[in-house]
Parts: structure tokens; C-alpha cells; sequence
């Protein structure tokens, strides 16, 4: 399929692979990557693809919207349901609630109260079983969000463990976020941050969409499609969304400072890698390996970074890592973005051949929050891609942690990210 074209207002599974879909455990085909040089870059082993999610969108009468506005920079991706509803136990069976919202891209739980005993859990689950979550006892704690399961059902169940306790043991679901259908998302708008001195109003997609899949460049161009396995989605408070990416060998992670600052703001994030498409333009997206935020390592504003640690990292070791390279730039050399617009699959900006000469260095000095401190590019973003790394075709190496848009859009050079960064890595 060719590269799409035109100006694209993005889902949260829409445009070339336009519905949100699981791809099952079973079935697994490996694959194996050559780089420009001939050498090998990568191997992999993916999953096949099975359901596809539906759209459209309700909710039912005892639950309200819960107003929360996403903070500067934050894509929202869906919104927040008052539901207050209250589980304990039942004799010799558990109890269970299902939370159905139809056309949902995503349902995630609240826990006001969690009341467990030792032996006691829970499990957070999608409609068919595919997708689970348990929590110990030892994990309970109130006021803690359950990590999101995707489609549009979640199903809750308390389990008693071998004691029988007395007194108020269970828990109290007090809002769920409920991920935007297709059509709810078009009409979101966009979040991206611009430069200094910008009205807000500029576009981001800078002329013609060139931006596509990250499948559609696993044979045009595996180097690109191995560097964007180490991006990952981030659904921050249930409902904002940012890019961030592996950065180095070991467990850390990168985004922007307005994505979050603090160690609370990372342990409520989650972090989806994997979250591609199995074909270019097709419908089916591979189940996202999801972990936990942890910890945050250091942030800065006026460079807007974070950098930040994930719990399970052995979980997502697999998917690789980015370096961040020392050099600046020069104008006019080629550059690609993975990221994740509006929540999408992971896409790239900047192809190979004649359209990749719009997404170049055009100026490697450019001002962000300070003098001098981003590179310039007219590679397509939109909001949500907020973290995501810009890197340079001639070196497969950062230059750039992307934070505004605005045609031109640019990012944090990572020269100076490297000087900053450097002994945390």
C-alpha cells in the first residue's frame, strides 16, 4: 500500500490500519532485518492477529462524566465515568461486576478503596479472557488505577482467599476511564504544544500526511522499523496520551517534561510497547506488552525532558533501545520519527526516497524554551507524539526529543540531552 497523503485526523487505531484489533500469543512468525550496510539489525518474532474491536459509543445512565482537563501537551484519548460501584465477597464464589461501554478502545478501573485480606485477590480481565490483570493483597492500596485492558469491556472479580473475614472487606470502583471511539477522537483536538511565540493554531502535519505504518518499512527500511520496537505508547491518568522510548541499554525511559515530572506521575502511566500494526494498511495491531511506570531519574523543563524507569523491565528488554547522538545535525540532513500521533499504532514520518526531503534538518539551532536549544523539521507530528525521538538517517541515532508542532515542528537537540544525560545511562 502506498504511503498515505492528504491531511489525516488521527484515532486511536484509525488511518492505514484503521481498527483497533488483538493479535493472540499463538501462531508466531520470526523474521530477521538487514541494515543499510548488509549486516544483520534485528530479529523478531510476532504474534498473529485475531478480533477486531467495535466502534460507536454509550453510556449508561447511572454513570456521568468526570470533568478533568489534560494538562498542556497531553493528547486526551478518552474520559473519565463516575460509576461508585462497591464488590465484596460472596460464599465459595467470587464477585463479579462487567464494565461495558460500547465502541470503548480501551476500559481502565479506579480503585477508591481496596479492603483484601492475605489470600485475597482480584482480576481485571477483557470480555473473552485474553487479557489479564491480577492483584494480591499485598498490592491493594486505595486510590490506585488497574492497568487498562483494550476493547470495550473490562470484567472485575473478587476472590476470597482460604480465610473468611468479618467486617467491610472488598472494593470500591469509583470512576473508570473509557477510551474515545474513532469517531470521538476526530473530534478531539490537538494537544501538541508549539514554540514560543506561536499562535497554538498552526498545524502540525506540514503540507501532505507522509507519514505511514511502522510495518509498511519493515522491508523498505528494517533499520527504521527495528529502531521504532523501542517507542511506546504512554496512557498517563487513564486518559492523556505522550510518546516515550528505551534510551540506552539499561532501565530507562525518556519523554517530555510536560508529559510528567514526578514519581506519582510515572507509577500512574502506563507504558505500551509493541503497539503496531502486523501489516502496512492492514486492520490487525499486535497486543501491546504493557508495563508500569516506576520512577522518575530527572526532568527538566526548559530542555522538557523526563527520564524515567518501568517496573518488569525484563518484560521489555526485547524491544531494544535508542542512543542519543553527540553531534549536531547538519541543515538539510534526513530524518524519521517513530512516535504515536492521536494514540495510533506506531507510525513513522519521513520516508525513503523523494518524500523524505520534507522531513530534514532545516535549522540545527532553532529556539525552543531557550536559545538555541532545538532542531527544526517539517516532519508530520500531531498531538500525542509529544517524547517521541527524531532521528537522523545517516547515524540511526537521536537528534532530537520532539516537542512541538507548528510546521516547522521541532525537538530538544540531543547533543545537549546527551551532555545532561549521560551519567544516568
Amino acid at each position: 500500500m502506498p504511503l498515505k497523503t492528504g491531511r489525516r485526523k488521527a484515532g486511536i487505531a484509525i488511518g492505514a490500519c484503521a481498527v483497533l484489533v488483538l493479535a493472540g500469543a499463538a501462531g508466531v512468525s520470526a523474521w530477521h532485518a538487514a541494515g543499510r550496510d548488509g549486516k544483520p539489525v534485528g530479529t523478531w518474532q510476532d504474534a498473529s492477529a485475531t478480533v477486531r474491536a467495535p466502534v460507536g459509543a454509550h453510556l449508561g445512565s447511572a454513570e456521568r462524566p468526570v470533568e478533568a482537563e489534560p494538562a498542556r501537551g497531553r493528547q486526551q484519548v478518552g474520559e473519565l465515568l463516575d460509576v461508585r460501584k462497591q464488590l465484596g465477597f460472596l460464599a465459595g464464589r467470587p464477585t463479579r461486576e462487567t464494565f461495558r461501554y460500547p465502541g470503548a478502545s480501551y476500559v481502565k478501573l479506579h480503585f477508591s478503596r481496596m479492603a483484601l485480606t492475605p489470600g485475597d485477590y482480584l482480576t481485571i480481565s477483557n470480555a473473552d479472557g485474553t487479557e489479564s490483570y491480577r492483584y494480591e493483597a499485598g498490592e491493594a492500596r486505595d486510590g490506585r488505577w488497574a492497568m487498562s485492558v483494550v476493547g470495550d469491556t473490562a470484567v472485575l472479580e473478587v476472590h476470597r482467599g482460604a480465610s473468611d473475614p468479618a467486617g467491610p472487606f472488598g472494593v470500591d470502583v469509583d470512576r473508570v476511564a473509557r477510551g474515545f471511539s474513532r469517531t470521538e477522537q476526530n473530534r478531539q483536538p490537538e494537544k501538541q504544544l508549539t514554540a514560543p511565540g506561536l499562535t497554538g493554531r498552526e498545524e502540525s502535519v506540514c503540507g501532505s500526511d507522509t507519514s505511514a505504518d511502522a510495518a509498511c518499512y519493515r522491508s523498505a527500511d528494517p533499520v527504521a522499523y527495528v529502531r521504532s520496537k523501542a517507542i511506546a505508547r504512554l496512557l498517563i491518568n487513564g486518559t492523556e496520551l505522550c510518546t516515550g522510548w528505551r534510551i540506552g541499554k539499561h532501565n530507562r525511559m525518556i519523554t517530555n517534561n510536560h508529559c510528567f515530572t514526578t514519581p506519582a506521575g510515572a507509577r500512574d502511566t502506563e507504558v505500551w510497547f509493541n503497539y503496531q500494526c502486523v501489516k502496512c494498511g492492514g486492520y490487525d495491531v499486535y497486543r501491546p506488552t504493557k508495563v508500569w511506570g516506576s520512577g522518575v531519574v530527572a526532568t527538566d523543563r526548559t530542555l522538557d525532558y523526563t527520564l524515567f524507569t518501568v517496573d518488569r523491565f525484563a518484560a521489555v528488554r526485547k524491544f531494544g533501545y535508542l542512543t542519543l547522538d553527540t553531534k549536531r545535525p547538519a541543515r538539510g540532513q534526513e530524518l524519521y520519527v517513530p512516535q504515536h500521533p492521536a494514540g495510533e499504532p506506531a507510525r513513522i514520518a519521513g520516508s525513503l526516497g523523494e518524500a523524505a526531503g520534507t522531513c530534514a534538518v532545516l535549522n540545527p539551532g532553532y529556539d525552543g524554551y531557550a536559545t538555541g536549544s532545538d532542531v527544526a523539521y517539517y516532519c508530520d507530528t500531531e498531538g500525542g507524539s509529544s517524547g517521541s525521538p527524531v532521528l537522523s538517517r545517516a547515524t540511526d541515532k537521536v537528534v532530537a526529543l520532539h516537542h512541538f508542532g507548528g510546521c516547522p515542528n521541532s525537538g530538544v537537540r540531543g547533543d545537549l540531552l546527551a551532555a545532561k544525560l549521560g551519567r544516568y545511562l
